[in-house]
């Protein structure tokens, strides 16, 4: 190749800081922010375009040639590269990483056949014939799907139709071929609502949104509303105004698969292209959406954290809704918070930002109270329905039948007989926690984790949540023969279990990730609650976020204990974050509510608290609390963690990379100690934990340690991450 090729500098995605040089063909068009594939090593990979016209310092001979320029245009304009770069700088993760993370997967690879027929909708034929209705009589799958398209107005995407219904594919095509609805095209996997009508403001929201619509600029405001004070309709009435202005809107939810209901309002409500970026559509039909965005032809982006990467040219309103929610927090890789990333974007576009949540993350509190957001309050429910009264059950000394207390019992029962429904939550899936002999106490371990098997199934198999090892239950002890084996605690198959001996007439649907795995099983489930089928839930956090159960009128929580005594200085928050939540789910219609917590502690401070002052005392406590011990938000924190093999490796690495730490003063270095889960998926686990004051102070030592840690000796043999703000210390 000519030396007088041009050089670029190409993003790679590899765990290496830098960029690269190559040559490319000057006849290409190859604009900054481009897709590349190129070789690195012996591996062909896609990389991203981020300085043309290179000087560069290697040698031209030395320099590879670009394979192939991928985009004639930019995927990433000049606003996302800069946050992008942000981005990695301040999690201090490679550049090449961080920017293959905001693509979406079909777009990381090399293949460029994007458009094919995945990008097609379903919408009712207006003049079916009435014969062909009336055959469903016999259908009743057919018919829900033919009444959810009907409900729509316009064409509903395939891929959102299969996140809701389990098994729809055929009943789709059963009902094309009757002549009741036909396959449409959905340019750029777009959606398209239909203009509502909004209903009437309550005195309290009129006020929030005539507030935030004197704002200008940089904006960022948290609204913090008691569950069901109606947040979303001010998010729809700000949403409103900046679409007439020609403008974007970016929706980011917490989990976007658990809120159907969101979806279904935002497309009843708004004449819009809709872009959804849901985990149950394909990586190609999410590629189609997230392209579309960048083309400036989707209105509305709603998606999950890795959405705050979509491309929008006329972007004008960052929503983040339950912004306390930790999945908004990347757990591997380029460990970013979403959250924090909107707030970052929405400065640099100078546009408004909403954070909304009935339990907002300490942290946000913290913003607020110094000034640097504005904090709307909203204290009552929106439909005038009471708060449910929260109380204790002290379970201490009281036998327990699947984690259930007989006081909870004879509570549940007056509203089952009144034909209401009633929520369990326990935030631990299974049989059982685990599975203990009654001789000699040997219980069953996890070979590869530090931690014992949870017992499913009912007594059946043998499940390690940690790194998911399965095996078949034993029938005898390991330890001493003994036939005496018996399941400790208790999780949402033994509490189902036990409300349908207590209430065998009554329907109990459980809601976790194991009686979810099936595809569209969810949609299924919450369509039984909505119609009153089910009158009994059991369920995880998945039942705490974003359903509105109108039969609902208590709610017991089995376990709040475990928040309040654990290694992580978060845990108590989460708590009651936790208990909030789930709380909020009873009494929102005409119907009262109450709410019982099970409690082997129930004089422990911070649960008095959260009783006496709802959530706002317990996070005036809290932040008392954090205040004191220099903690997050008075403090500013990075982990370090590493992990291998062999036990000493990670100790050795993070001892080797205290010692490049210059202490004193405001900068403090914790560890290197083990994980609390000190072995993980058969490797050892270790952590460092640096504390500063300021901010100011943490990240010069990060950006050595970017440079430093690979060189040390001790790094070969571990695998080592930084992570800036951890949300898990665990």
């Amino acid at each position: 190749m000519e030396q007088d090729y041009p050089v670029i500098r190409v993003a790679v995605p590899v765990p290496l800081y830098g960029t690269f040089d190559y040559l490319v063909d000057p006849a290409a068009s190859a604009p900054v922010g481009a897709r590349v594939q190129i070789r690195f090593g012996r591996r062909p990979l896609v990389g991203v375009i981020v300085a043309t016209d290179v000087e560069s310092q290697v040698a031209p001979d030395k320099l590879k040639p670009v394979l192939r320029v991928l985009d004639d245009t930019p995927l990433f304009d000049e606003a996302l590269l800069k946050l992008l770069r942000w981005t990695a700088r301040y999690y201090h993760h490679p550049l090449g990483d961080t920017l293959a993370t905001a693509l979406p997967a079909a777009l990381r690879r090399t293949r460029t056949d994007t458009e094919s027929t995945r990008n097609r909708g379903w919408q009712a034929v207006a003049d079916a014939p009435a014969e062909a209705e009336a055959a469903l009589t016999r259908a009743p799958r057919q018919q829900e799907l033919l009444a959810a398209i009907r409900a729509a107005g316009n064409a509903v995407a395939h891929g959102t139709l299969l996140a809701r219904f389990p098994g729809a594919q055929r009943p789709l095509n059963a009902l094309a071929e009757r002549g009741l609805i036909e396959a449409v095209a959905l340019p750029g996997g777009l959606e398209t609502g239909t203009a509502g009508t909004p209903p009437a403001l309550t005195s309290d929201q009129q006020d929030v949104v005539d507030r935030l619509r004197t704002a200008s600029g940089f904006a960022p405001a948290l609204i913090e509303g008691v569950t069901g004070s109606g947040k979303t309709e001010i998010y729809f009435q700000r949403m409103a105004d900046i679409l007439a202005t020609g403008r974007q809107v970016l929706f980011l939810a917490p989990e976007i698969g658990l809120t159907p209901q969101l979806i279904d309002r935002l497309r009843s409500r708004f004449a819009a292209a809709i872009g959804v970026l849901h985990s149950q559509r394909s990586d190609g039909e999410r590629a189609d959406v997230w392209k579309a965005a960048g083309a400036g032809e989707a209105d509305i982006v709603i998606g999950t954290r890795s959405a705050i990467f979509t491309p929008m040219p006329r972007l004008g309103l960052i929503i983040v809704d339950e912004e306390h929610d930790g999945s908004y927090k990347q757990g591997d890789g380029l460990r970013y918070h979403a959250r924090d990333v909107a707030l970052k974007r929405a400065q640099d576009a100078a546009i408004p930002i909403l954070l909304g949540s009935a339990t907002p993350a300490l942290e946000t509190l913290h913003n607020a109270r110094a000034g640097r957001f504005v904090h709307h309050k909203l204290v009552r429910r929106a439909t005038g329905a009471a708060l449910p009264a929260i109380r204790l059950i002290d379970i201490r000394s009281r036998p327990l039948d699947g984690g259930l207390s007989d006081p909870l019992i004879n509570r549940i029962r007056p509203h089952l007989e009144a034909g209401n429904q009633v929520m369990i939550f326990i935030n631990r899936r299974g049989f059982a926690p685990a599975l203990f002999c009654h001789d000699c106490g040997w219980s069953a371990p996890c070979h590869r984790c530090d931690a014992p098997m949870t017992v499913h199934g009912a007594m059946s198999r043998l499940v390690c949540h940690h790194c998911g090892s399965t095996e078949k239950a034993p029938t005898v002890c390991a330890s001493c023969g003994s036939e005496s084996l018996i399941a400790l605690g208790a999780g949402t198959q033994r509490v189902a279990g036990a409300l349908r001996s207590h209430f065998p007439d009554v329907a109990v649907a459980r809601f976790d990730r194991d009686s979810m795995a099936r595809k569209g099983r969810l949609e299924a489930q919450l369509a039984d609650v909505a119609s009153g089928k089910t009158q009994l839930l059991v369920g995880t956090q998945m039942l705490a976020k974003g359903h509105d159960f109108a039969r609902l009128t208590c709610v017991g929580v089995l376990d709040v204990d475990g928040g309040l005594f654990s290694a992580d200085f978060r845990a108590t928050e989460h708590m009651a974050q936790v208990v909030t939540q789930v709380a909020g789910r009873a009494g929102r219609a005409d119907r009262p509510g109450e709410v019982w917590l099970q409690t082997r502690n129930p004089e422990h401070p911070m649960l008095v608290r959260l009783l006496g002052g709802g959530y706002p005392g317990f996070a005036e406590a809290a932040l008392a609390e954090r205040e004191a011990t220099a903690l997050p938000p008075y403090g500013h924190l990075a982990l370090l963690r590493a992990e291998a093999h062999e036990q000493r490796y990670p100790h050795d690495f993070l001892a080797a990379a205290a010692e490049t730490i210059p202490l004193g003063g405001e900068l403090a270095c914790w560890g290197p100690v083990p994980a609390p889960m000190a072995r993980r998926a058969g490797r050892y686990r270790a952590h460092l934990l640096l504390h500063a004051s300021r901010r100011a102070l943490l990240h010069p030592v990060l950006d050595r340690w970017q440079t430093q840690l690979a060189e040390l000796p001790a790094a070969r043999r571990v695998r080592w991450s930084i992570d800036v703000d951890p949300q898990d210390l665990l």
